[in-house]
């Protein structure tokens, strides 16, 4: 199963060369068909007449996929002129949008990113263990483990010394698979859950780095996976929220000390584009008017008949929006604050992974 996050990536690095509004998206929750006909028809009015049967094509290969799958919670990016296609299934409810732009509208996928960072569900006892993936706000069970482990001694045969002895050695070998089973370390964040104290005893049979990417331990039965799942939500947003705040910190005082760091506009679209932001911070509903060449990726604010470099139409867009494209592309997350401070800074910045001398404008 993918994550968000790739799905993101994938999607950022998708443009029509000609900055021609080619790619729909489309989210939706389900709750309202009409919404759908309403903004087809309004489009197809206000798209130029030789772009037209591009969308036409493109909307019916959507409706094609509402038709056989649904439409509750799901995103769709799609490109007939592009042979392009995209479903992204989602647990949560998405903001009910048709967007048609010379590519993917990523903005609400990135801020569902934002909200559910992937993780490693164990629900476990001694001997059983069902691990699922959590991305994407989507659940999964990927495996399921079991081990026989004896629980009573009986009277007779062996000592109790040493059935002590050979059950903690099953348990050891169980814990053994189980830990085989886990992300590598750093790659993802896990929540141990169950009943007593075998995900206890578990945490230390871990190295000191797969410990670390454990965030939270849950009492839980092996039979209650719905509840668990409201209790692992809460304990990731959590676990997100103090990682923001953290990452907030280290922003302020890159800026402070004139650091790793980079904020406003031209500043951030210049670091993105050279690939040095490490983590993108974007003011939470904040839009600011642009156009973009995507023939030779020039972006500018405010508007302009075509672009200053090649001389190539440009299409109108939300600069910000650009600007994650441009970090998705090299594996930047970006991170949605409702922080004054970012606001300050200019409605976006960055902690940089390294620093250069500014070569040019990034930004018209």
């Amino acid at each position: 199963m993918t994550s968000c996050a790739l799905d993101i990536r994938e999607l950022s690095r998708v443009f029509d060369g000609e900055s021609r509004p080619t790619y729909v998206s489309l989210y939706s929750d389900g709750t309202d068909p009409r919404f759908i006909h309403r903004r087809r028809q309004a489009i197809r009015s206000a798209l130029p007449s030789h772009l037209r049967e591009n969308f036409q094509q493109t909307m019916q290969e959507v409706t094609r996929y509402l038709n056989d799958h649904g439409s509750r919670n799901v995103a769709l990016f799609a490109s007939a002129a592009h042979d392009f296609f995209k479903a992204v299934s989602l647990t949560d409810a998405p903001p009910n949008l048709l967007v048609v732009d010379s590519s993917p509208y990523i903005r609400p996928l990135a801020a569902l990113d934002d909200q559910w960072e992937g993780f490693t569900l164990v629900l476990m006892n001694t001997h059983h263990a069902k691990i699922y993936s959590v991305a994407c706000s989507d659940i999964a069970r990927e495996k399921e483990l079991s081990r026989e482990v004896m629980n009573k001694h009986k009277k007779g045969g062996m000592s109790q010394a040493r059935f002590q002895r050979l059950r903690r050695g099953s348990i050891h070998h169980f814990y053994q698979d189980l830990r085989g089973a886990l992300p590598a370390p750093g790659s993802q964040k896990i929540i141990l859950a169950g009943p007593g104290e075998a995900k206890h005893q578990f945490l230390h049979h871990l190295s000191p780095p797969l410990q670390e990417n454990v965030v939270a331990l849950i009492d839980a039965p092996m039979d209650g996976e719905q509840e668990l799942w409201e209790d692992s939500i809460h304990a990731m947003r959590e676990h997100g929220q103090e990682v923001k705040g953290r990452l907030l910190d280290q922003l302020k005082k890159e800026i402070l000390t004139d650091g790793l760091a980079a904020y406003g506009v031209s500043e951030v679209t210049r670091a993105a584009r050279n690939g040095q932001v490490e983590v993108l911070f974007v003011e939470r509903g904040h839009r600011q008017r642009g156009w973009l060449c995507e023939r030779c990726q020039r972006l500018g604010t405010g508007t302009a008949p075509s672009c200053p470099t090649c001389g190539k139409p440009v299409t109108t867009v939300d600069v910000l929006e650009e600007i994650m494209e441009f970090a998705q592309r090299t594996g930047a997350p970006v991170t949605f604050v409702d922080d004054d401070f970012v606001g300050q800074m200019g409605h976006v910045a960055a902690l940089l992974r390294y620093r250069t001398e500014n070569t040019g404008e990034a930004v018209a």
